[in-house]
């Protein structure tokens, strides 16, 4: 009865880290001409730092935390003008300059491919406290945003 006691007692200690980290998931879909678009991502919190300042130019950033940042989509794609092929892609982005970022997609297939997407950088009037991604879409057409302090990261999104 004490093992069997004890044992339930660490099995709901060990889930409690799980599902708290199971909260901190965000997911922003649309459908973009009658088709499906996904992205499951992290929301780590600012806590008082400015983590897109303390990018380094040229290094990958994952965009979230915890498990990977992933996109599915069931139709082809056109993101700030380049190709995405349906499918399903791991996200990451990479400050390419002082004020330019570019969106990394690694496709889950055998070839790994990768497609490079130019985003814009706004400044936003408030502070976005848990970095957030969005979808929005009318039409054929949508928009992509992360958002995360005072900075968000844009690109126009067009079925093909």
């Amino acid at each position: 009865m004490r093992n069997s006691m004890t044992r339930a007692v660490l099995a709901a200690a060990l889930a409690l880290p799980a599902m708290a980290q199971a909260a901190d998931r965000g997911e922003a879909k649309a459908t973009i001409a009658g088709k499906a678009v996904k992205i499951d991502y992290g929301r780590p919190a600012l806590r008082g730092r400015d983590m897109l300042a303390q990018a380094q130019v040229g290094q990958p950033w994952r965009m979230g935390a915890d498990a990977e940042t992933t996109l599915a989509t069931e139709g082809d794609l056109s993101i700030g003008g380049v190709a995405v092929p349906k499918g399903s892609y791991v996200l990451t982005a990479t400050k390419v300059a002082a004020d330019k970022w570019q969106l990394n997609l690694t496709a889950n297939d055998s070839a790994k491919t990768k497609v490079e997407v130019p985003l814009s950088l706004h400044t936003l009037d408030q502070s976005v406290e848990l970095f957030t991604i969005d979808l929005k879409a009318q039409g054929d057409k949508g928009d992509f945003q992360a958002a995360w302090g005072t900075t968000a990261l844009r690109a126009p999104i067009t079925a093909r």
